[in-house]
């Protein structure tokens, strides 16, 4: 009886806020589904360093004959042969260093031809004019820093690079979308519990009649609570459920079909649906307890009993 009470109430709310509490869905909906996209994001951004950060190489590049008329890192002419073994002999020594290959400037010069063939400097571009590098695949990326300084400055070396700073700028740039994303949950979170406390408090003022009766007649706090609670729980359960559905359209629009930029982008490895579905019980338990607490916390001021 107390169970089919409690649900008839319920109804009875949800019936006279139906507007209020269809806004309490779309806010909760809203927030929810940019609180899943920016946990996505994040994971897409660790997902990507994880997937380049393993096939890029550090470069040190190596001192030519053109480098050492106009380069003062090259003041001492090109590099020599001595100087080209002692360096991959270096290399071979250094506990963080995994491969090592040495491509030559003929190599270079093949490699360049096939990547900016149709730029008009291609054409006058001669081998003798590319660098001798060595390719070097470190066991953790993150220790670059170790290469640089051995072999910064040395003679026959012109520059060292970290391949990783090519992939930083487009890194720094789904950070700061995921960043704007999180921003703008917080403000559509804030909207929501506004909603929810005010739908509660129009809920407990329409009804004062019958929890004063209530109240005269004995019941708990707790059972003439319980019915605005579940209002708010059900309309954020609801707004939840949105937000999944929100997720899954998003992931497969964006990556399998729609924009399909798992075809356009087969360089960039995406997250899985595993991704997706791992976050849906979070969005769904968050969806269902923060309007909750919200009603609980605004009953204690709006309905005295």
């Amino acid at each position: 009886m107390r169970a089919q009470f409690v649900l008839s109430e319920i109804g009875v709310g949800l019936r006279r806020n139906l507007t209020m509490t269809f806004a309490v869905i779309v806010s909760v909906a809203l927030s929810l589904a940019l609180f899943g996209g920016a946990l996505l994001m994040r994971e897409q951004v660790s997902t990507m360093k994880d997937f380049w950060y393993d096939k890029v190489n550090v470069s040190i590049f190596l001192c030519n004959k053109n480098d050492a008329e106009s380069d003062e890192k090259c003041s001492k002419g090109a590099v020599t042969a001595e100087q080209k073994e002692q360096i991959e002999a270096d290399l071979g020594k250094m506990d963080v260093v995994d491969t090592v290959h040495q491509e030559s400037a003929d190599e270079a010069y093949k490699h360049y031809r096939e990547q900016y063939s149709d730029t008009p400097i291609a054409a006058t571009i001669t081998p003798d004019q590319m660098q001798e590098s060595f390719r070097v695949k470190l066991k953790d990326p993150e220790k670059y820093q170790v290469v640089a300084t051995a072999f910064a400055g040395r003679d026959g070396v012109q520059s060292v690079q970290d391949q990783r700073n090519i992939l930083q700028n487009l890194f720094d740039l789904m950070n700061g979308m995921n960043i704007a994303a999180l921003f703008v949950m917080a403000l559509m979170l804030v909207i929501a519990l506004m909603l929810i406390v005010n739908t509660v408090r129009v809920s407990a003022f329409s009804r004062r009649r019958e929890t004063g009766i209530m109240r005269l007649v004995g019941a708990s706090s707790f059972y003439i609570q319980m019915p605005f609670i579940m209002e708010a729980a059900f309309a954020g359960l609801l707004g939840g459920l949105v937000a999944c559905v929100l997720l899954l359209v998003g992931r497969y629009f964006l990556i399998d079909h729609g924009l399909a930029l798992s075809e356009k982008m087969q360089l960039v490895n995406f997250i899985g649906w595993d991704a997706v579905i791992t976050k849906l019980p979070l969005v769904l338990v968050i969806g269902l307890l923060m309007p909750a607490l919200a009603a609980f916390i605004a009953l204690r001021k709006y309905l005295k009993v």
